[in-house]
């Protein structure tokens, strides 16, 4: 119960609430449409997905503010890659929120001549931006932790044993060289492996991390298909976006869960 009073006091979870009832909304009318539904249904539906963005855009007002000051203390941070990618991606974030302010002040009629297209548009491209340099970071800190991990497992492992010399009749007599092709492959495929074991490990023992890194990366198909880039579909950005709201609510619910600093 206090984790839901605690939850329910913050308007950012709130707002992620509607998030992940728009996103459920646009998934809905894509299996609708797909399972024939009627127009009227359809239109309903349609019209409380605006409804629903129109309302977080209203819970958002501000939130530049917000951003900048993310910013201001992200610029302090010791780490010259986290330093970069999260003070950049946090100005990114901020001027996203303010295309996303004079996007609504556009809906909402207080700017009746607004080019809503190319301020949507705008705003995507600084969503975009933000994203990408949260997943340069999520792969940086990945990569951090596993070159500890490894260090650490080949500190535990034992000391192999030296290797044994053959006798020059014994060499002699041994089948032919085994071709370039036949040693190269065992040796990719071992350090693949190895590679796949690290990157398990080290999100298994990381959820923030592991969290923030499928976050992000639904997120990004979002301003990929509307800006054209990569299009994907309505339903799959609403399986996208319902997913990734349901970890960022996770992460307001747990706090340990968000990624830090």
């Amino acid at each position: 119960m206090d984790s839901w009073v605690r939850f329910n006091a913050q308007s950012q979870a709130k707002e992620r609430v509607f998030r992940a009832a728009q996103y459920a909304c646009t998934l809905l009318g894509y299996t609708l449409h797909k399972g024939g539904a009627g127009a009227e249904l359809l239109k309903i539906i349609s019209q409380l997905e605006a409804h629903m963005s129109l309302t977080r855009k209203m819970m958002r007002l501000g939130n530049s503010a917000e951003a900048l000051e993310a910013a201001k203390r992200a610029i302090h941070l010791s780490d010259s890659v986290l330093r970069l990618c999260l003070t950049v991606a946090h100005l990114n974030r901020a001027m996203y929120f303010a295309c996303d302010n004079v996007l609504w002040a556009g809906k909402t009629g207080l700017l009746p001549q607004l080019d809503q297209h190319k301020w949507s548009q705008r705003s995507f491209r600084y969503y975009l931006f933000a994203l990408i340099l949260n997943l340069t970071r999520d792969a940086y800190e990945l990569r951090v932790l596993m070159e500890r991990e490894a260090r650490c497992l080949a500190a535990k492992a034992p000391p192999s044993p030296s290797p044994i010399t053959l006798p020059n009749d014994d060499l002699s007599s041994s089948s032919s060289p085994a071709s370039p092709g036949a040693l190269i492959l065992p040796i990719l495929s071992a350090r693949l492996r190895r590679q796949l074991h690290l990157v398990v490990t080290v999100l298994y023992s990381n959820p923030p991390l592991l969290l923030d890194l499928l976050k992000n990366s639904c997120d990004i198909f979002i301003p990929l298909d509307r800006l054209g880039i990569y299009p994907v579909g309505p339903g799959f950005v609403g399986a996208c976006g319902l997913v990734s709201s349901i970890l960022s609510i996770l992460t307001i619910v747990h706090p340990w869960l968000k990624l830090k600093p």
